[in-house]
């Protein structure tokens, strides 16, 4: 039975998590170059059209149902088969998976309590606007905020991915022979996140004001992409010296 319930929690983990990465990515491929090209009445349209709201909907469910469907399965496996955390981090498998997990639930985090928000003023702005009322003042300023995570997240589902199908699927990066060692890794991939996360909030803060990183992830898709594989070959590589 034990089986069946796993295969289920991954089937709906894989189906979820597909369609949040496509809204993630139809949004930063599709719909916000789409946008810098389209006239505002086209933009103003879809918005308050529902196509926007519509896409959003499915984007922060599809979210949501990752990251507990996940968590879920991670924390069964964990104590069901492998008794206790530290066991269960003392293998490579449990290693890869929690990386990909903490950098998945970093970007659950960006879409409920930045994205999503922020999208949610845009949204009532241009729905006031269309019907010849004011803009809220702080609009286009949220909106940017939202851009700017967004793109940020595309930059982390690289990694996350990576992480996600190496679990089960790449040659082995070593085990952690001691805590020191796990505390190690737990520092890098702590610093990493940080570091990437500290440049959404800052640049989405003061997007007129951009540092060299938050133009490389804001200007286009490819520096975005860039600027993934660049964050995962520093947690893969230093996986590497850390578990030799």
């Amino acid at each position: 039975m034990e089986q069946y319930w796993l295969f289920l929690l991954r089937w709906f983990h894989f189906l979820a998590g597909i369609t949040w990465i496509g809204m993630l990515y139809y949004f930063n491929f599709v719909q916000t170059p789409f946008f810098a090209k389209a006239e505002a009445p086209v933009r103003t349209g879809m918005i308050t059209g529902g196509v926007v709201e519509l896409a959003l909907w499915w984007f922060r469910w599809g979210a949501m149902f990752t990251f507990i469907t996940g968590w879920l399965y991670l924390l069964h496996v964990m104590f069901s088969q492998y008794g206790d955390p530290r066991t269960f981090l003392a293998t490579e498998y449990g290693w890869k998976i929690f990386f990909g997990g903490m950098l998945g639930s970093l970007m659950w985090a960006n879409v409920w309590f930045v994205i999503w928000p922020a999208q949610q003023v845009v949204i009532a702005s241009a729905r006031q606007v269309a019907g010849g009322g004011q803009a809220i003042a702080d609009a286009a300023a949220r909106g940017a905020r939202a851009g700017i995570t967004s793109r940020t997240n595309t930059l982390l589902s690289i990694p996350m991915l990576l992480f996600m199908g190496a679990a089960m699927h790449s040659p082995a990066i070593g085990n952690p022979a001691n805590a020191t060692q796990k505390i190690v890794a737990l520092l890098l991939l702590v610093v990493v996140m940080a570091i990437v996360e500290i440049n959404a909030v800052v640049g989405a803060a003061t997007p007129d004001k951009a540092s060299a990183t938050k133009k490389m992830i804001a200007t286009s898709v490819s520096n975005t992409f860039w600027a993934g594989f660049i964050v995962t070959a520093i947690l893969w590589i230093g996986l590497e010296v850390i578990f030799p």
